[in-house]
Parts: structure tokens; sequence; C-alpha cells
């Protein structure tokens, strides 16, 4: 007898067997949290203002000055204008500002505070006149140019201050977005020279005005709006009320109005040589000697507020002497940079993030700032994330 043999078809379905257990996913890092950018950003209104005003001003240069002389000029304006922005940037390393904000500074210095000069500077001939004497001369050099102009580049450090609350936390930040919007209206006013001495005196004339504005002279617009910044910046650390901080800006505006006179009247008056070997120079030197000082002020203030988080647990004492010190962060670089992996990166945001903390906790205790507790917590976790990844945790 036959027996019937069955053999499983290569094309039928296998019984349904036990599966492999999916082993869970590896628990992904924590979600870093956002600082807001409310009172961090420039808002974009602003933005909008400042294109029509740079439509305004380029329209300007190129019917009164021609295309061919304002290029000229701008690319001559650009060679003091960058050796300057490297210069704050140095500045700028401990706490270094919002990118929008600085570009705000430069801009509203560049453009809103040179068309509001110009403005003001129109209306004013138009209602004393201008007869070209001496006297109207010395009259527009030493007394109208640096109180407009002073006025004109403080409304935009008032501005700042306002919409930048959150970011402009002392008076080394003064310092910092004075100078840069200085330095934006030094770079227009250089264009306008530049461009006028070619034009009315050849390759020979431009090249001393460059001299003298662009190799003696860079810092000075600088130096005058910083006066204004350092004044709202000590009323910002200190939490004061918008009446005192309307007369701090006013009483800064004057120093850099009287800044600028003296040295718009050694020009004037006096050998402008003899008085900027004498006094310019000297002042200069006073000046880099206070920035000096307001940034040790300024690491003194971070290891104040991170020895408080060193004594409630979150820090040991040498990470507090390694951030708050510029030879400890050099020494912090250099070792992450050692680490495997290359952590120089988290090393930077450790050194960020931990600076920002110190700086909201300043805010919180000033009470200036109602949301800089929630900025503390922020920046808190944001910065033991950094530390654990420093530390390979």
């Amino acid at each position: 007898m036959l027996k019937l043999v069955s053999y499983t078809s290569a094309l039928s379905q296998p019984h349904p067997g036990r599966p492999a257990i999916i082993a869970p996913a590896p628990a992904s890092p924590p979600v870093l949290p956002i600082p807001p950018r409310k009172g961090r950003t420039a808002p974009i209104w602003i933005a909008g203002v400042l294109v029509v005003l740079l439509v305004a001003l380029a329209a300007y240069l190129l019917t009164f000055l021609g295309a061919a002389a304002s290029l000229i000029g701008m690319l001559l304006a650009l060679v003091p204008f960058v050796g300057v922005l490297l210069a704050v940037r140095i500045a700028d390393r401990w706490e270094p500002e919002p990118r929008s904000l600085v570009a705000l500074a430069v801009a509203w210095g560049a453009i809103a505070a040179v068309v509001i000069t110009l403005a003001i500077d129109l209306v004013l001939t138009l209602v004393i006149g201008d007869d070209g004497s001496a006297a109207r001369d010395a009259f527009s050099s030493v007394i109208q140019a640096p109180i407009v102009e002073e006025l004109a580049k403080g409304l935009g450090l008032l501005i700042i201050f306002v919409v930048g609350r959150r970011a402009f936390d002392g008076p080394i930040d003064g310092v910092v977005y004075g100078a840069l919007v200085g330095a934006g209206f030094a770079f227009t006013e250089n264009i306008l020279y530049f461009a006028t001495s070619l034009i009315e005196g050849g390759v020979a004339e431009t090249t001393v005005t460059f001299f003298l504005r662009g190799i003696l002279s860079p810092f000075a617009h600088v130096m005058f709006t910083a006066v204004t910044g350092y004044a709202l910046g000590r009323v910002a650390r200190d939490g004061a009320p918008v009446g005192r901080v309307m007369r701090a800006w006013l009483v800064g505006m004057l120093g850099a109005a009287v800044l600028h006179a003296l040295w718009n009247g050694s020009a004037v008056f006096a050998n402008f040589f003899s008085l900027y070997v004498s006094l310019q120079v000297p002042l200069f030197a006073l000046f880099i000697v206070g920035v000096l000082l307001l940034l040790r002020e300024e690491a003194r203030l971070t290891e104040a507020r991170l020895g408080e988080y060193a004594a409630a647990g979150w820090f040991s004492k040498g990470e507090v002497a390694m951030l708050a010190t510029g030879a400890g962060r050099r020494r912090a670089m250099a070792w992450a940079r050692t680490l495997p992996g290359g952590r120089a990166g988290a090393m930077k945001a450790f050194i960020a993030d931990a600076t920002a903390l110190a700086a909201a906790r300043q805010r919180a205790l000033s009470g200036r700032d109602a949301n800089a507790a929630e900025d503390e917590r922020i920046f808190l976790a944001r910065a033991v994330a950094a530390r654990a990844a420093v530390f390979g945790q």
C-alpha cells in the first residue's frame, strides 16, 4: 500500500513563532531649554525703519557725491571700521552680546544717527542760516555737531536699552553698545569725508583726511558714545526706575558731547597735533584702562554670583575659579581641546551658560527683571548639561 507523504510547500506561510524581543531605545538626552528671545533681540519693525532710512541715505550719497566717490569713500572707511569692530569684540568676549542687538547698534549708528544728524543740521541751517563766517563754522563744529550727533547716537542706545533690557546687564555692556553705535556713525561719516576730499582735493587731500580720521582718530566716536552707554549700564545694573534712567541717559550724553566738543575744538581753536599728543592720547589711554577695570568688575561679579551656586552644591570652587577668571577660562579651553573627541565646544558652552546664569541672578537680585528667576533656571539647566558634556557624563 502506498502512503501519501505531504511536504510543506515552499510557498506556504510559516506558523506564527516568537519574534525577537525589541530592546528599548536608549534614553535620549534631555532637550535643553532655550532662553526667551524677548528682551534679547531687535524687533523686526526697527529693521524695517532702518531699511527705509538706508535707501534715503544711499540716495543722498549718490546724488551729492556720485557713485564712484561714494564707493571709494566706503572702501577707505572700511579699514578703520574693521579695526574698531575687532577691538570692540575683544572687550565683548566676557559675555558676548546678542548678534541682533550688535547689528542694531552698528546699523543705528551708521544709518539712523546719520540721517537724524543730517535732518537736524538742515533744519538749523534753515532757521539760523549759515553765512560761512568763522564764528558760524566754530559754532557748528564745537557746539552744534557734538550736541546733535551725540543726541542722535544716544537715542539709539536708549532704544537698545529698552528693547534689549535682558541683554543690557551693566557698564561693560553699555560701553560695548555705545562703542558699536559710535563705530557705525564714524563709518558713514568717514564715507562722507573721504568722498568729499576726493572730489575737492583729489588723492593728496584724501590721503591727509584718511590719515587724520582713519589712522589718528578711529576711536573718537567710539569713546564719545561709550560714555552714554556707560551711564545707562550703571543704572541697568542697579535696577533704577525710569526717572533715574532718563537722568543717567541725559548726563551720559552731556559727557559725550563735552568730549566731542573738546575733540573738535582742538582742531578749531588750537594746534590739533599738540593737543592730540598732550590730551587726546592720554584720554584714549584712560579709556582703555577704564574698560579693563570694568572687565575686572564683571569678573568679580560673575565669581560672586556663581559662588552662591557653589555654596548650594551646583558647582565646585575650582569650577567657579575656572569660569570667573580670564586665566581660568584659557586653561579650561586648552584642557578641553586635549580631551577625546575634542570638547572645546562643550567647554565654551559651559562658560557661556554659566556667565549668563550669573548675569541672570544679578538681574533677579536688582529686581529690574521680573523674568530673571526663570532665566536662572534655564541657564542653570544648560550649564549643568554643558558641564556633563565636558566631563563625558
